[in-house]
């Protein structure tokens, strides 16, 4: 009968290079003791979810905070769903992050000594270790046609059984090898499995990270290792990769705990140490009925990283958001640090949470305007015009219409001990200061001004005419703000909120009307930034320009 190294020889004739060989060309690496080697794994099927940022990140901040090694490796054995130029893209994206690999797949080209770091050029290291299962007998040709899969899976469902390709059910692990070799001779396809020792009524314990030891039903499939075309699985691609590229810890979403097993068993089968796991907890979501679900590509807008870029947050506000869901501690430490030197955080995996956190648009939005908050005009300027540049052309075309202005208008209370905080992110940045362009705001004045509507349109039109021609912008802040209260006073709006409330039918309103009758009148707004500032930078004529268009309206 053909021994098993025949037919290993008779499947792979073209392999001459052993597993030692591989294991020489790829040697340890020489890191300084508990010096973390990590490593992101995307396949290129699409963006970049905001979950796999996370995970990144992670990889990211393990690696670095040990002196060790982040490294990114393209998963395209899946050529089915590939997205031509999404790889580069991802990569891209982990750069805007700051999330930047130190060795690996680049996007258009490859660093490091441990590649090729995209798997559809690996095939001859998979081939070597494929031949090598087969030689000592821990893998085998499978020819079972999609039919005869079918078949199985359908009596497993009418018996009530574990489906799957595994004991009396994996059929073609009984066929001798000169019957394997026949029907190779024969041309017939096949896929090659790995022969699995194991039996999913046992148990076994197994560490995680972020979880500590728990059970786990053993592996008893015979999983497919190697594809009809060429390629390796999943599962036994990320085995041979992580060996090869000598990865210490893999750090990945909680989806994949019921795969640990087989990894464990190859890792085993192939006299490997196993690298540490580490599953983290997914990114949750309330959907309309109040229920946690994960937060879905095609549900929600906020799942894939580009509506962050595109939408103009700060990068470091979502690194810094996420930071918070990774480590309990995060928040406090960030506070004391005053949103800085995020890099000197320690991360550890005892801080995080097994459950899935919730994503809090929120908290995210929080990070973002103290970020913002602490730029500045120079630098809001140069962060608004690249992020401009590329995806809102119209706020372009406004900052390059004078850049001084632009900068000044950022820079209301911006120069002070407690800066003002109005801004977020700059998608939404021409609704919120598109008032100071006068073409802007008459768009914005003809759609309607709309005011309290316990005041009439003569009371409106009174205290803007007294204001008009009896507030002065030659005083400082306090000054004019004394001003506006004596002329609101002089027309019957209190400075004293308990005397209104007390008697509201004695009184117009109170000098808080005024100032908001005032700043819906000069843009169109209830919120906008300090009333006095934005009379300065609009001036004197451009003010009293808006009041005369209004009155004429109320006429």
């Amino acid at each position: 009968m053909l021994t098993n190294k025949e037919l290993a020889q008779l499947i792979f004739p073209d392999i001459k290079e052993t597993v030692e060989d591989l294991e020489k060309r790829y040697p340890l690496r020489n890191l300084k003791e508990n010096a973390e080697v990590t490593r992101f794994a995307p396949s290129p099927t699409g963006f970049l979810h905001t979950g796999s940022l996370f995970t990144a990140l992670i990889c990211h901040k393990v690696a670095t905070q040990t002196g060790g090694v982040f490294y990114v490796r393209l998963e395209d054995t899946d050529t089915k769903r590939g997205i031509e130029g999404s790889g580069e893209q991802l990569l891209k994206q982990l750069k805007i992050f700051d999330v930047y690999p130190s060795e690996g797949y680049m996007g258009d080209h490859e660093e490091g000594n441990y590649g090729p770091y995209v798997q559809s050029k690996r095939a001859d290291i998979y081939r070597v270790v494929i031949k090598h299962l087969l030689e000592e007998g821990k893998a085998y040709p499978c020819f079972c046609t999609p039919e005869d899969l079918e078949n199985i899976r359908n009596q497993q469902e009418k018996d009530k059984l574990t489906p799957g390709y595994y004991g009396e059910f994996a059929k073609c692990r009984y066929l001798d090898n000169d019957e394997r070799a026949r029907r190779i001779k024969n041309g017939e396809p096949f896929v090659i499995r790995f022969k699995s020792s194991g039996n999913h009524l046992n148990k076994i314990m197994v560490n995680d990270l972020v979880r500590g030891e728990f059970e786990i039903a053993q592996n008893d499939q015979d999983i497919v290792i190697y594809k009809s075309d060429g390629l390796p699985t999943y599962h036994f691609a990320h085995a041979c990769d992580d060996h090869f590229m000598r990865t210490t810890t893999v750090i990945r979403g909680e989806e994949w705990i019921p795969s640990l097993p087989i990894h464990v068993e190859l890792f085993e089968a192939l006299g490997w140490k196993a690298p540490r796991y580490a599953h983290l907890p997914v990114i949750m979501k309330l959907d309309e009925q109040g229920h946690k679900r994960k937060l879905s590509k095609r549900l929600d807008s906020e799942a894939a990283v580009s509506y962050f870029i595109e939408d103009g947050y700060p990068a470091s506000a979502l690194i810094m958001y996420l930071m918070t869901i990774a480590n309990s501690n995060f928040e406090e430490w960030i506070f004391q640090n005053k949103f800085e030197h995020m890099e000197e955080f320690t991360f550890s995996f005892n801080k995080m949470s097994l459950d899935g956190a919730l994503f809090d648009m929120g908290k995210l939005n929080f990070f973002a305007r103290e970020i913002l908050g602490k730029k500045t005009k120079e630098e809001i300027l140069d962060l608004a015009k690249k992020y401009s540049k590329e995806y809102k052309e119209d706020l372009y075309a406004l900052i390059s219409s004078n850049e001084e202005y632009f900068m000044n208008i950022m820079n209301i209370e911006r120069e002070k001990e407690n800066p003002r905080k109005d801004y977020e992110k700059f998608g939404n940045l021409i609704e919120l200061i598109g008032f100071f362009y006068p073409n802007i705001y008459d768009q914005i004045a003809s759609n309607g001004l709309v005011f309290n509507e316990k005041f009439k349109a003569s009371t409106i039109k009174e205290i803007l005419l007294a204001l008009k021609e009896g507030l002065s912008l030659e005083q400082d802040e306090q000054s004019w703000f004394n001003n506006m209260k004596e002329i609101g006073s002089a027309h019957n709006f209190t400075g004293d909120r308990k005397a209104y409330k007390a008697n509201p039918e004695q009184f117009n309103g109170t000098i808080g009307d005024v100032a908001e009758i005032l700043r819906i009148t000069l843009t169109g707004r209830k919120n906008s930034p300090n009333l006095y500032y934005v009379m300065l930078l609009l001036g004197k004529n451009e003010c009293d320009r808006r009041i005369d268009q209004l009155i004429s309206k109320l006429n």
